[in-house]
């Protein structure tokens, strides 16, 4: 008995959450315009406080970076607090290097010019009790300008992507408003994902913008599954065609979200965890997006497009 009033009280909040779906639709394009509104926001606010709008690594503003090898467990904490004493208006990221799930060094990065890297290298030296020999320990060195060329070279390309996938989605289907929606997906996917990743205050390095030109990619499969079944086939009802691609998208993005997490959890590597985090943020705002936002405007423009239709027939 109690098992039946528990089938009916699931199957009663599905229907009425089915039913605000497909009636509230435009009521629902709130939650993703006003998730980007608070995005813009957050961007501008970081923009106006630093002159950035995201938070760059040494790859991307120019510093060092410190490769020491050791198996000595250390603080990465301590380290940082002892760093930062000696550096106080240097941005400084220390990062440990795990071997079979056991401490084999570390990896400091700041912001420092390249004659400072010895008074790094001494510091750590006394954190970690030893002299370090050359040996010991690596020095990479990236310069301001060369950081700020490559950022901006990496700008410009996620730009030029976004530019010729905006050229494919209008080839594809030669209409402007479900073409803006695939666009429009696209951008809130990335502006969206940027802000929480700022929020969460991560260094994006050249590979995590590499992550945004990939969550292009991502966000733009679903949006022309969506927009391909919608507009393009006739043998279903609009909910029946919009459904089915609800299952296959979710389906797809399912097991990019599943890859993602494994990868996060599994790889030791700091760089695919920095790809894996913006993609995982990127396909879960992507399913708003999508499913809610490009739904909308899609069923929008369809009604719009009947209401047309029917006044040419009584005109």
């Amino acid at each position: 008995m109690d098992e039946n009033i528990g089938q009916k009280s699931s199957f009663s909040i599905a229907s009425s959450i089915q039913k605000i779906y497909e009636e509230k639709y435009k009521q629902l394009l709130i939650i993703p315009f006003a998730l980007l509104l608070i995005a813009f926001v957050f961007i501008g606010y970081k923009f106006a406080a630093t002159g950035e709008i995201i938070n760059k690594d040494i790859s991307l503003k120019g510093g060092i970076t410190v490769t020491v090898l050791t198996q000595q467990e250390v603080n990465l904490l301590d380290v940082k607090k002892s760093l930062y004493s000696k550096f106080p208006e240097n941005d400084i990221a220390a990062k440990s290097i795990t071997r079979f799930g056991a401490q084999s060094g570390l990896i400091i990065e700041a912001d420092i010019r390249q004659e400072q890297s010895a008074a790094i290298i001494e510091e750590l030296g006394k954190i970690l009790n030893k002299k370090l020999l050359p040996h010991d320990y690596a020095v990479e060195i990236v310069g301001s300008s060369l950081g700020k060329s490559f950022f901006k070279e990496l700008i410009i390309a996620l730009v030029i992507a976004f530019v010729f996938m905006a050229l494919v989605v209008f080839i594809s289907f030669r209409t402007f408003i479900p073409s803006i929606a695939v666009l429009l997906a696209a951008f809130s996917d990335m502006i969206v994902t940027l802000a929480i990743v700022n929020i969460l205050d991560i260094e994006i390095s050249a590979a995590g913008i590499a992550a945004f030109l990939m969550l292009i990619g991502y966000s733009v499969d679903t949006d022309i599954l969506l927009s391909t079944r919608v507009l393009k086939r006739k043998e279903e009802s609009e909910m029946d065609r919009i459904y089915g691609a609800i299952k296959t998208g979710l389906m797809m993005s399912a097991t990019a979200i599943v890859a993602a997490i494994a990868a996060l959890l599994v790889s030791q590597s700091e760089v695919i965890r920095q790809i894996m985090l913006i993609l995982l943020i990127g396909l879960l705002i992507d399913l708003i997006n999508t499913w809610i936002q490009n739904v909308g405007i899609l069923r929008f423009y369809l009604e719009r497009k009947s209401r047309k239709h029917q006044h040419e027939l009584q005109g």
